[in-house]
């Protein structure tokens, strides 16, 4: 029996982030870098902001968000040290350092999340 590659999970990974990082992390960097500094959009407090993120389903999202995002990196930085630098003898470390720190990453965003 022939091992299947995990190739296509990681492009799914990787086009999801993307979609999801270029769709809401704008919007997001809008409303709280922009418009509620700048007094644009009233300013929804922090007792408001803390109780949106206890729902548990904003915490789903952003955790989706920030897992999406992460592995969209990995694949792109290992993309871009494999082919882009030609580090081709080093693809298992690159792999290991770009897919586990986007794991490790995803960790430490799911225990910042849900710890609140």
């Amino acid at each position: 029996m022939t091992r299947r590659s995990p190739e296509s999970l990681l492009w799914l990974l990787f086009s999801a982030g993307g979609t999801a990082a270029a769709l809401l992390v704008p919007v997001l960097l809008f409303l709280f870098g922009v418009a509620f500094p700048l007094g644009w959009i009233p300013d929804p407090g922090y007792t408001h902001l803390l109780s949106v993120l206890r729902h548990p389903v904003a915490k789903v999202i952003l955790f989706g968000l920030c897992v999406l995002c992460l592995f969209h990196w990995a694949h792109r930085f290992r993309y871009t040290l494999y082919d882009g630098l030609q580090l081709k003898p080093l693809s298992k470390t690159i792999n290991l350092f770009c897919y586990g720190g986007a794991a490790a990453g995803s960790v430490a965003a799911g225990y910042v999340l849900f710890s609140v």
